[in-house]
């Protein structure tokens, strides 16, 4: 892998640190589930939606189909780690606290003030409100994308995925960790079981799911209790990256790795045509989409960044994304 590392734990070296060295329904939205189970969708957007992905050097693309992309112009250099959709407005997040947002359909993107200098990594929409996660326990919320506020979580350790499902914020990260919340303010603790780093959770089929490191997978109905699922993944150097809820289907995503579960209880891998790592996944318009990254060329030269998609979450094709910078985030608006 071309992943340049810090120190910082054990979690910092396999998905957050890599981002930290260069410079991812009628009530609610996710980072990385996109259908009306657990994302919001605004009454003004097209019937089919936009597919929007995010990664190194501010890169953004856009795709009405997830198959052709077009490179839109950010802003900014820094690595973009996840990206949301809700109340007509596409909200980015990442490094040094950057976070952009588009009212035109991802077209043009907008600097926002977060209020930290700390890495931004997931973010979602949900009840009116934006939420992101961050470094010692940094809960920042924004009822429009523009302006932010800083929540109490009660914990130091990093936030990664968050997502909105029941009418409860769920959001996971080092260690473990596991908080939820009502409103996006007032947080509280859960247990997972296990202190196996997490990075990314989302709601789908009246069920939380979240993954992570070592091929964690833990389920909950009601974002309080955690069963500790079996992802027939072993060693440590495996991760679960992304996940999402779409067509009926949970799937999930890591390095070189794709798995599929109808009810997120039992999980069945699938072919993914990689070895290299799949950061994020989502599911709109009848197609699941997952990115990544292609690994480094000799001389150091990267090939192309990896977007692939399914009908079925069974079988992937690999698409041509047009970009040779790593991709982190990816959803669906609709």
């Amino acid at each position: 892998m071309r992943h340049i590392l810090i120190i910082f734990s054990v979690f910092l070296f396999s998905f957050i640190s890599i981002s930290c060295t260069s410079s991812s329904s009628s009530s609610s939205t996710t980072n990385t589930d996109n259908t009306t189970t657990d994302n919001t969708t605004d009454n003004t957007e097209t019937s089919s939606g936009l597919f929007v992905t995010v990664g190194e050097s501010g890169t953004i693309l856009t795709s009405s189909d997830g198959t052709t992309w077009d490179n839109r112009t950010s802003g900014t250099s820094y690595r973009l780690y996840e990206v949301t959709y809700g109340n007509g407005t596409f909200v980015t997040v990442g490094r040094s606290g950057t976070i952009l947002t588009s009212s035109d359909n991802g077209t043009s993107w907008d600097n926002r003030t977060s209020g930290t200098t700390e890495n931004l990594y997931g973010v979602t929409y949900g009840n009116g409100l934006f939420v992101t996660g961050s470094f010692s326990g940094t809960i920042l919320t924004s009822p429009d994308g523009t302006t932010w506020d800083n929540r109490t979580s009660g914990t130091l350790l990093v936030l990664i995925g968050v997502t909105y499902g029941n009418g409860t914020f769920v959001t996971v990260g080092q260690s473990g960790t596991i908080l939820t919340s009502p409103d996006g303010t007032t947080w509280d603790n859960r247990t997972s079981a296990r202190s196996s780093d997490l990075y990314e959770v989302t709601y789908g089929n009246g069920l939380f799911v979240t993954v992570g490191k070592s091929g964690t997978i833990f389920t909950s109905s009601d974002g309080n209790s955690w069963t500790e699922r079996d992802s027939g993944i072993s060693g440590s150097g495996k991760f679960l990256y992304g996940v999402t809820y779409g067509n009926g289907l949970f799937v999930t995503v890591g390095t070189g790795t794709i798995r599929t579960s109808s009810d997120g209880i039992s999980w069945t891998e699938r072919t993914s045509g990689t070895t290299w790592s799949l950061y994020g996944v989502t599911y709109g318009n009848g197609l699941f989409v997952t990115v990544g990254g292609s690994g480094i060329l000799q001389f150091g030269i990267y090939s192309n960044s990896l977007v692939l998609t399914s009908s079925d979450g069974i079988s992937w094709t690999e698409r041509t994304s047009g970009t040779s910078e790593n991709l982190r985030g990816v959803l669906h608006s609709q």
